[in-house]
């Protein structure tokens, strides 16, 4: 299966199961942005259950804006408040201490625009993965693919199904029970090694 996706922030699972058990990976790099979207966003699962974590960018006075043209507003202090919110969240995960170092990094380095920020995270997460992808670009916008899977409709935050993903122990499952496709960054500290197994496990029918 060959896919085109949209690279986000710390992809939730569904973006990882399309992209592990995909043959090609065309990261869509021409897109405007939309609010209301994974670009800037991700959901981890908190000590009060689903929780999101914004990046605040820049928005343009146009009416259209390139996601690649998205700057982010470092003038908040978002960085050091997610890193905050992951140690909240997954200090005593399983397999935080194993992924902490490589992480780290990301939550101090500023970075400029949304989509380079994106890629840099991306490329962290399939080094902890193990996860080879053979991955182009995108060089212009193309509203439909006759040669690849669409997971293009993946970025949309609002009215997501409910992935019926395997479960898989969560570090506040106690609390608020088993919480599906949450970023990436929740099945790597609670899976370890075995979050690779796990993505190419699932069915992408389900998607």
């Amino acid at each position: 299966m060959n896919i085109v996706i949209h690279p986000t922030y710390f992809p939730n699972i569904a973006h990882f199961v399309a992209m592990a058990n995909a043959k090609t990976v065309a990261f869509e790099m021409d897109d405007n942005f939309l609010k209301q979207t994974y670009r800037n966003r991700a959901y981890i699962y908190g000590a009060n259950g689903k929780l999101g974590l914004n990046i605040p960018v820049i928005h343009s006075q146009k009416n259209r804006q390139k996601y690649r043209d998205v700057k982010i507003f470092n003038e908040d202090n978002w960085q050091s408040l997610h890193w905050k919110s992951l140690l909240s969240a997954y200090r005593t995960s399983p397999f935080f201490e194993y992924y902490e170092d490589e992480l780290q990094h990301l939550f101090t380095e500023k970075a400029e625009f949304l989509l380079d920020f994106n890629l840099k995270c991306f490329e962290v997460i399939t080094d902890c993965l193990q996860l080879d992808l053979e991955l182009t670009k995108t060089e212009t916008y193309q509203k439909t693919y006759a040669d690849k899977t669409d997971f293009r409709p993946l970025v949309h935050a609002k009215k997501e199904p409910l992935y019926p993903f395997e479960s898989y122990t969560q570090v506040f499952n106690s609390k608020h029970g088993y919480i599906t496709n949450l970023s990436i960054l929740d099945l790597l500290f609670n899976e370890g090694p075995n979050a690779l197994n796990y993505l190419e496990a699932q069915n992408t029918t389900l998607l």
